[in-house]
């Protein structure tokens, strides 16, 4: 169908280079010029339609001379469509909605012709006129939904300012503006406020606000420091900040959102794939039923030309505009308003997926907790909370571990608090060793406790123990845990609201961290103590399960084999975890597991669009079908149900763009 051809190529822009971002503001532009073009068209035919209409009553003029009369506004209205429909005899594609146009019209032109034949001018100019406006209708709606996509495309940044060695006199750096294209791995740029981050990297002067919402769907700022990392297409609000790039443009987080979204409309859904299929078959079929209506009732002894009229009526009606163009779309604007709330959906196939989802299986570090430790509890014995965590964050001071450094988060202040920490040692695989001031403190696991000799109570706290000892004596234990995440209890409830009849937690940690967060959560099943091939094994099996469809969520890290091999691969997009957004068939961009209730919420709404709009469609025309052969209809309905239809069910599509939550 050229139509659609046209459809996805519009759609399938590449941002390979600056001049094509430019190209694509032209081509909004020269989209709005060919809209009002074809609105004036459509005005300027409507009224040459009536004048028509008008000299055809109070003039008397010969059939000759009527048909001159309204060839005016017919070719005027219709060439586009005559010319589609040469190119496709041309390139044999004959059976194509330009093609089904231009022959009923030319035939309604022609009966007039015929002998005991009522002219049919001015219903042969009025489907053309109206054929333009559905497509009206379409380019409209087709401009929409591209807009709601071209919101990511302005996360595309325009130019980055990059450091140079600058003034050799002075000493002083400057500063050159190049394509973010052309900055080499390590460059150090400059992102002033306002600006849109160019690449991804990490930020060596400076601290800022920065705004995800195009990447996130997310409104409340970020606020970023040195060492913190960036990522390209985010928008930097309050200061100036020098950033040290850690990737060149074709691999940071924008250029692969762009690509995802740009290639989303070519993985084609099993209903828009089944539509295409369908419209091959039924075209001919169509056109080689509407020729046996003209012509099999003539041989029985009817009026050759009623039986063509109807034929022609036939042709109209049954063109599969409708189907073919609002199926596509309405996928294309479920992707474009699921983009808008930070969930990139790769295509419209996997939309069909998400809609059926009935197993829901979770990673936990990263996915449904923060894959972040921090203090939960302080047990002093000795001295207060404050002391202990006081001493056991001067032990940890140097210490690269990630208990170190949530120790340290818990106790800020030790960083300023001017204590003297010396003779620091790590003693392998049990803990830390130091002097802080005059006291020896130790900080470790039980293997630390027990060679230390300190007598210690039983904890109810799930989670990793940290002991500390001073001066040989047990002064009590710091719990540290992964936090779980603040909304992954929402999103587990709001899958089993959805009818998601099991949620599963899969995890490398202990059993009994596995069973406290699964306990949390009140999910259906976990497994404890997995290896990343586990992962697989579980779901293979489940796989085999006859079940509608499996979901696995992870953070993509190490998920993504099991990312891979699910049904649908939903990852935690990390802000820019690579591995995640290659393996994943859905990626939530800002890490918050309730938007997968949203996604699916979304899927199934936009599949539910696009089955009223075939149903719709299917009815309508079948019903017209049989009135046109059984000669209870004219053109003008026909008209009705070919573009009628078309619009309306374009009209439906476009709601898929709307997503609330």
């Amino acid at each position: 169908m050229s139509k659609n051809e046209h459809h996805h190529e519009c759609c399938e822009h590449k941002h390979e280079h600056h001049h094509e971002h430019e190209h694509h503001h032209e081509h909004e532009h020269h989209h709005e010029h060919s809209l009002k073009k074809q609105l004036w068209l459509i005005v300027i035919t409507a009224i040459l339609l009536i004048i028509a209409v008008i000299i055809e009553k109070s003039i008397p003029l010969s059939n000759y001379q009527l048909l001159l009369v309204y060839l005016v506004p017919y070719l005027l209205i219709g060439h586009d469509t005559l010319k589609e429909a040469l190119e496709g005899l041309l390139h044999g594609d004959v059976f194509n909605e330009h093609f089904l146009m231009s022959i009923a019209t030319i035939g309604a032109l022609c009966i007039g012709f015929l002998p005991g034949a009522e002219t049919e001018f001015p219903e042969a100019v009025f489907v053309m006129l109206f054929f333009q406006v559905g497509e009206l209708f379409e380019g409209y709606a087709e401009g929409k939904s591209r807009d709601s996509i071209a919101h990511l495309m302005d996360i595309r940044p325009d130019v980055a300012h990059i450091e140079t060695s600058g003034d050799k006199e002075t000493g002083s750096p400057g500063v050159q503006d190049i394509s973010p294209e052309a900055v080499a791995v390590g460059s150090v740029i400059i992102v002033r406020p306002g600006e849109k981050v160019p690449l991804d990297g990490v930020i060596l002067e400076g601290s800022t606000a920065l705004n995800t919402i195009a990447l996130t769907g997310e409104s409340m700022p970020r606020e970023a420091g040195v060492d913190d990392e960036v990522i390209s297409g985010c928008v930097n609000l309050s200061g100036v900040i020098k950033v040290r790039t850690t990737k060149s443009f074709g691999e940071s987080t924008v250029s692969k959102i762009l690509s995802l979204v740009e290639n989303a409309s070519g993985n084609k859904s099993r209903s828009e794939a089944f539509i295409t299929r369908f419209a091959r078959i039924y075209t001919p079929v169509v056109v080689f039923a509407a020729i046996a209506l003209a012509i099999v009732p003539t041989l029985a002894g009817g009026a050759f030309a009623t039986w063509l009229y109807r034929a022609l009526m036939f042709l109209v009606v049954s063109c599969p505009c409708a189907l073919v163009i609002s199926v596509p779309l309405t996928f294309f604007g479920g992707i474009g308003g699921a983009s808008r709330k930070g969930i990139l959906i790769k295509g419209a196939n996997y939309m069909d997926i998400l809609a059926k989802v009935d197993t829901a299986v979770f990673d936990k570090t990263g996915t449904l907790t923060h894959g972040q430790f921090a203090v939960e509890a302080v047990h002093p014995d000795l001295y207060d909370e404050h002391q202990l965590l006081h001493l056991a964050a001067h032990v940890e001071h140097f210490s690269t571990h990630p208990i170190g450094a949530a120790l340290r988060d818990a106790f800020p202040e030790e960083a300023t608090d001017g204590c003297e920490v010396s003779e620091v040692e790590e003693i392998a695989g049990h803990g830390i060793r130091a002097r802080v001031g005059e006291k020896t403190v130790c900080v470790g696991n039980t293997k630390m406790r027990d060679a230390v000799g300190a007598k210690w109570h039983d904890c109810h706290h799930v989670g990793t123990i940290i002991h500390v000892a001073i001066d040989g004596q047990y002064a009590g234990h710091i719990v540290i845990n992964d936090k779980i995440k603040d909304d992954s209890a929402e999103a587990i409830s709001a899958l089993k609201a959805l009818g998601v009849k099991k949620t599963v937690m899969l995890t490398g940690d202990r059993e009994a961290v596995g069973r406290h967060v699964a306990e949390q959560l009140a999910l259906d099943e976990y497994h404890a103590e997995l290896l990343p091939a586990d992962k697989v094994n579980f779901l293979e099996k489940e796989l085999t399960k006859k079940r509608d469809g499996i979901a696995f969520i992870g953070d993509g890290i190490n998920d993504a084999p099991v990312l891979a091999r699910a049904d649908i691969g939903i990852a935690m997009g990390g802000l820019g975890s690579d591995a995640a957004i290659e393996a994943a068939d859905v990626v939530l961009m800002d890490d918050k597991p309730s938007k997968i209730a949203l996604a699916i919420r979304i899927a199934r709404r936009t599949i539910a669009i696009a089955r009223q709009n075939v149903a719709f469609a299917i009815g309508v025309k079948v019903a017209v079908l049989l009135l046109a052969t059984f000669g209870l209809a004219n053109m003008w309905l026909a008209v009705f149900a070919d573009v009628g239809v078309t619009v309306l069910a374009v009209l439906n599509a476009m709601r898929a763009l709307k997503v609330n939550g």
